[in-house]
């Protein structure tokens, strides 16, 4: 457990990063808190130096209580302000100043603990913020040169030697303190960074997936035309009694597959751009595998394709979705375009994920191209890498999964699809497998 996640319970989903900021404040301060009472409490046993504990222990109560109402409000999903940091950091100021006030002032060497929230300020602050932080902290300073409650240290050369021991070790925390905090602070900036970097690419590849489907919707519209003559004429071949009975078994084929085309041009437009129908068909998780299998088969009846299937007895029932479907058979016609001896798929349930393993002996993927596999379509390549690669991977991002090439033993790849089970049956009870 991070020291932050330690110090304050706020919820995970923090609408922005002056909420991480208001969190790592709230932890230091319980730090700052920690070291105030150890000088209240320490100093008089250990250095003997008197302080005056009337004066002191209010200073200490009050910041405490202030930073238990700031760990309730860290605790809320509304937005921190720049206004509510810069008020959370004066709230800090305003404590030391007044700690110091009455520890000798500007001689007490924990005055350059002042400098940390300087630095804090800068870097969570918008500058207008900052730069009146600054000056607050260079006017307590000076005011707190002349206007001070000496303490009675009776002996000159110890009061020396603690002091430069004391500015030590406030050099010491200070710079300690800085570093650790521009560093989880330049981290969270990157983090940032690398998400909206993140969310701009998967915004591209939608516009590109998009693009694609009005794309396909035309085609769709043009294709309808040749395929109705194609299927008029490849039954006229299948039905000539005049050519020979292999001429004929062709020609009935070509117009299974023609029909399969009108199929799934019929389709498109309730495919695309849709995770799941409502109302749509609810099927058995190795019942909707089978009859994506069957499908593929038809096809391409040529290739040759075994399946194992471990989905659970039962099987969890899921709800039937068109765009996952076309994302498995474009998995299945990649293997088999790299392997058109034949191919295995094997499918189970895995902690909460119907994993999909595709397996193929072909020559392999290298090794940069499954890093960059649906990142864009490789284009110029003839192994079926391509559209239908990106098109699958958006169509199971959507709901959650995830897909993986890895090198398979002995030759080939390996094409790993996991998808959650409670993205594609929402309302499906939690399961242990077996």
């Amino acid at each position: 457990m991070r020291l932050d996640e330690f110090f304050v319970f706020a919820p995970r989903h923090r609408p922005a990063h002056t909420n991480e900021a208001l969190r790592w404040l709230i932890s230091l301060r319980w730090l700052s808190l920690g070291g105030m009472l150890v000088v209240l409490w320490g100093a008089p046993a250990l250095l003997h130096i008197p302080l005056p504990t009337e004066a002191l222990t209010p200073i200490a109560l009050a910041l405490g209580l202030t930073n238990g109402a700031s760990v309730l409000r860290a605790r809320q999903a509304r937005e921190v302000s720049g206004h509510e940091l810069f008020g959370q950091l004066c709230i800090d100021l305003a404590a030391w100043s007044s700690f110091l006030y009455f520890t000798g002032g500007a001689t007490n060497p924990l005055i350059s603990l002042l400098l940390p929230l300087v630095a804090i300020g800068a870097a969570v602050l918008p500058a207008p913020h900052a730069w009146a932080l600054a000056l607050l902290a260079v006017v307590s300073y000076s005011l707190l040169w002349d206007n001070n409650e000496q303490l009675d240290i009776y002996d000159s050369g110890l009061a020396v030697h603690w002091h430069l021991a004391g500015m030590w070790l406030t050099f010491s925390v200070s710079a300690g303190i800085i570093v650790w905090y521009v560093v989880r602070m330049t981290a969270a900036l990157r983090a940032r960074d690398q998400a909206l970097a993140e969310a701009r690419e998967a915004r591209l590849r939608n516009e590109r997936i998009v693009a694609l489907g009005n794309l396909a919707a035309g085609a769709a519209h043009e294709l309808g035309t040749p395929l109705g003559t194609m299927a008029i004429l490849a039954g006229e071949l299948a039905r000539n009694p005049g050519l020979d009975a292999d001429t004929r078994e062709d020609a009935q084929l070509l117009l299974e597959q023609i029909s399969h085309c009108k199929g799934i041009l019929g389709s498109l437009t309730l495919r695309a751009g849709s995770l799941r129908a409502e109302g749509a068909e609810r099927l058995p998780a190795d019942a909707w595998l089978e009859t994506i299998f069957d499908h593929w088969r038809t096809l391409r009846p040529h290739v040759p394709l075994q399946t194992r299937l471990a989905c659970g007895d039962p099987a969890p029932v899921l709800v039937a979705d068109g765009t996952l479907e076309q994302a498995i058979h474009n998995l299945i016609n990649n293997a088999a375009d790299a392997c058109p001896t034949g191919i295995e798929c094997e499918a189970a349930i895995q902690a909460e994920h119907l994993e999909i393993r595709v397996l193929d002996r072909g020559p392999g993927m290298p090794a940069k191209l499954r890093a960059q596999a649906g990142l864009a379509s490789l284009e110029g390549r003839g192994e079926g890498l391509g559209i239908g690669l990106l098109l699958a991977f958006g169509a199971v991002e959507r709901c959650g999964g995830r897909i993986q090439f890895e090198a398979r033993p002995g030759g080939g790849t390996l094409a790993l699809l996991s998808l959650p089970l409670a993205a594609l049956c929402p309302d499906l009870q939690t399961r242990n497998p077996s």
